[in-house]
């Protein structure tokens, strides 16, 4: 069951993260230290969901457990992009309150 949300967070997280590496990398590619930035974006597209994403993915396959419910491919679905979404949300509004 953590299984298949494990897996939509990551499959959301690299369809998210690809997209603004490939755009860091298109735009600062002439730039002296900012060409690799896109080399930690990609590497975050990878490491979040595995160290954070496993955690809260085995927490909710818990919480279906002990309610001994059954949990559908679409619940799947919906758990795994919403955490890539929470995590996206948090980004942006992190960097906003830098500003």
């Amino acid at each position: 069951m953590w299984y298949g949300v494990f897996l939509w967070a990551l499959v959301s997280s690299l369809f998210f993260h690809i997209p603004a590496g490939l755009l860091a990398l298109f735009t600062l590619r002439r730039h002296r230290y900012g060409r690799f930035m896109p080399v930690s974006i990609f590497l975050m597209s990878l490491i979040g969901p595995l160290a954070a994403g496993t955690l809260t993915s085995a927490a909710i396959a818990g919480v279906y457990r002990a309610a001994g419910k059954k949990m559908i491919p679409f619940e799947a679905l919906t758990w795994g992009v919403g955490q890539t979404f929470c995590v996206v949300m948090i980004s942006f509004l992190r960097i906003l309150a830098t500003l």
